[in-house]
């Protein structure tokens, strides 16, 4: 048999054999489907009951923002506007104090966070970020004390406030919370470990994990090349979650090495113009045994007109926004180390 004939059927043998690696994505179902009138969901936050709730980021319409609520089954139960907001709102969740339970929402384009009711919309302020236009409040995560972490992706900041809100001090800074690329958003989704002893940060135009040690609070690249991580959430055994929006994915990876351990979700064309999986997913809340996930479906050519993603012309494409979930689980994974 020719050479070439030969390397040809062992690298065949090698891709078909029970030891070739690919990873078992399980599939991105979808759970609801925002109503019409309503585009673009970011920020996504889960309450006791099983609610889902959604914040737009809507560069199509002007304020107020709003927050789309689901019941536990999907369906759609009520559209709140938000007071006194922009149109374009990102992450959010509830935040604890003592006895009370209140819904905080950051508001991107007012650069502050707000108190929201979540059946009727009011709202107050809780915190407005130092900086003015130069200011990029993204996401936030709460201490066991109930502090709330703000992420600033502009400033490359990580604002803390009281549990009570108020004026905010620059709790960690660094240049590796900032981008210079497309998206320009750096420090974005963030959660602390189970411990509390370190804080990891999404940096989306960078296509970093950033961890924080919170001894030192002082920045080091946790883990390259998730492309476009966006939200973040760590699990039980403190793997992290990320969503890469624009590799339309959740990577999982393990908390000593950055290993990834898991890549979730795909993209798989659009339907009746609704994404089919995930298409620029933003942002994953945990409840019980499911991860939810919202599409966004961002057309990255907003920020650059001659920054076209392969997903892209999907994203402009898109007439009626989703929300996805996956079960909440890693599937198993074959180590080649054990043919050894």
């Amino acid at each position: 048999m020719p050479r070439t004939a030969i390397m040809v059927a062992l690298v065949c043998s090698w891709l078909f054999s029970s030891s070739a690696f690919a990873w078992n994505r399980g599939e991105a179902q979808r759970f609801a489907t925002l109503p019409a009138g309503t585009a673009h969901p970011e920020g996504i936050a889960v309450d006791a009951d099983g609610n889902v709730y959604v914040a737009d980021f809507d560069v199509s319409k002007a304020g107020p923002g709003q927050i789309v609520v689901f019941d536990p089954s999907g369906q759609h139960a009520r559209v709140v506007d938000v007071a006194g907001s922009s149109n374009l709102l990102l992450g959010l969740d509830f935040h604890r104090v003592g006895r009370n339970v209140e819904l905080l929402v950051i508001d991107f384009g007012g650069q502050k966070v707000l108190r929201v009711d979540p059946v009727t919309g009011a709202s107050s302020i809780f915190t407005t970020i130092p900086g003015g236009a130069a200011a990029g409040p993204n996401a936030l995560t709460f201490d066991d004390a109930g502090n709330v972490y703000i992420s600033d992706s502009f400033q490359g900041v990580i604002w803390q406030a009281a549990p009570t809100g108020g004026a905010v001090t620059s709790w960690a800074a660094s240049p590796l919370l900032t981008t210079t690329g497309v998206p320009p958003f750096g420090a974005n989704g963030l959660a602390f470990n189970k411990r509390r002893t370190a804080l990891f940060v999404a940096n989306t135009g960078n296509d970093t994990v950033v961890k924080i040690p919170v001894a030192t609070r002082v920045a080091e690249v946790f883990v390259n090349s998730i492309n476009g991580a966006d939200g973040l959430a760590i699990d039980d055994q403190d793997n992290i979650w990320v969503v890469a929006n624009q590799a339309d994915e959740i990577v999982v990876v393990e908390p000593a090495q950055g290993k990834a351990i898991a890549k979730l979700g795909d993209f798989d064309g659009l339907r009746n113009g609704s994404p089919v999986g995930l298409l620029f997913p933003a942002s994953l809340a945990f409840h019980g045994e499911w991860v939810y996930v919202t599409n966004l479906a961002l057309d990255l050519r907003l920020f650059n007109p001659t920054f076209n993603a392969v997903d892209s012309a999907w994203a402009a494409q898109v007439t009626r926004h989703t929300v996805a979930r996956l079960p909440r689980r890693i599937p198993s994974m074959r180590d080649d180390k054990d043919d050894d």
